[in-house]
């Protein structure tokens, strides 16, 4: 990995197009697998299946590499402006092929106008990945922003019980509870703690201005979208309001991933 590291900094923008059709290449390959019934018979709802088991992909593999860069060198977690190693600086590549891929899939697929809030996401998120690509500074913070990846593993497989009309099975049930921990501990606890930084230290930063923004807009997302999740799944008012925050609604909702 260490010799593969001068070959991506020479060349990130060619390394997250490589990632970006790896992905691609995961997308068609996972279309072979069978789906269930409920998402068959549905247009929108096959297509966000093979989307979700993509993002279920990353999600897997980004999360726990996340964290394992992190256990294995604690410092990405405390020099967030000019640290990173040779695994923590591929996986921001790879990270951002993915997103690269998603937002063209949202759009050449004609999802764009129902799933705009995902593009503002990755938007966000791509400009933060390519200048840490560029400019080799705050890779270790994107590092801990991908901790949010372990949540997003409950969160998919959520909207994809959903999609298969599995609301009532036990996995749901037990996926609520998970999805809420890691939700507070993952996602919210990974993007508050890298605006405390950027806070904290935003005299000296390049480009403090533009990430405190940046994840001043991601936070007021993440916890909108929290508090729907909260709504839906622990405090449905009544019948009328479960089918409306249904399955056909929340898949276009956004993810903060």
């Amino acid at each position: 990995m260490e010799a593969l590291l001068p070959v991506l900094q020479r060349h990130p923008g060619m390394s997250v197009l490589v990632c970006a059709l790896m992905f691609r290449v995961a997308h068609r390959l996972l279309q072979n697998l069978p789906v269930p019934k409920a998402v068959a018979v549905d247009d929108f709802r096959s297509w966000k299946w093979r989307n979700l088991s993509v993002s279920m992909v990353h999600s897997l593999l980004t999360g726990t590499w996340a964290m394992t860069c992190v256990i294995i060198s604690p410092e990405l977690a405390t020099n967030i402006h000019s640290f990173y190693t040779a695994p923590a600086y591929m996986l921001i590549c790879i990270s951002s092929g993915y997103f690269v891929q998603d937002a063209g899939d949202i759009i050449l697929t004609g999802h764009a106008r129902g799933s705009w809030e995902f593009l503002i996401h990755h938007v966000l998120v791509l400009w933060c990945f390519l200048y840490s690509l560029y400019s080799h500074l705050y890779v270790a913070g994107a590092v801990v922003a991908l901790f949010v990846e372990v949540n997003s593993v409950t969160l998919h497989l959520r909207l994809m019980l959903k999609l298969a009309s599995q609301q009532s099975s036990p996995l749901y049930q037990i996926n609520k509870f998970l999805n809420l921990f890691t939700y507070i501990v993952f996602r919210l606890s990974a993007q508050f703690y890298l605006t405390y930084y950027i806070v904290q230290n935003y005299s000296w930063m390049d480009k403090g201005g533009y990430f405190l923004v940046t994840m001043t807009l991601m936070n007021t997302m993440i916890l909108i979208y929290f508090y729907r999740l909260l709504r839906a799944d622990f405090f449905p008012r009544s019948r009328a309001h479960m089918e409306q925050n249904g399955t056909h609604n929340n898949v276009k909702k956004f993810l903060a991933e």
